[in-house]
């Protein structure tokens, strides 16, 4: 599938899932950037299918850092995870996006595990 195609679908339901969330949540992502890329640039990590930067929300801000927190979503390996199937690839956004919206929370692997997350 065209990259384009893949990042006009992701962000449909990026947009999606961010409505769905409570308005508190939603609030606090307004300082975490979402963003997606066609893959990782690590050629060590060719199946990762997203990645939390930055500082979780349980850290105090410090007044050196100006960059905000990101995360980001890697197209192609998410595509190639779902087995090429749109329905799938949909959700599998959906669930990594909620999956690095809990490191941007704070939680851990094992904790966003543990809202089936993982």
């Amino acid at each position: 599938m065209k990259e384009q195609h893949l990042k006009n679908i992701a962000e449909a339901e990026i947009q999606r899932t961010l409505a769905k969330l409570p308005e508190e949540l939603r609030q606090a992502l307004v300082n975490c950037r979402i963003e997606t890329e066609d893959t990782s640039d690590s050629e060590d990590e060719k199946d990762l299918l997203g990645l939390f930067e930055g500082t979780s929300l349980m850290i105090p801000e410090s007044e050196s850092s100006s960059d905000l927190p990101c995360i980001r979503l890697f197209l192609e390996n998410l595509w190639d995870h779902s087995g090429k199937n749109r329905a799938q690839f949909r959700e599998e956004v959906r669930i990594t996006l909620l999956h690095e919206i809990g490191h941007y929370l704070g939680l851990d692997e094992e904790q966003v595990a543990q809202l089936g997350l993982a």
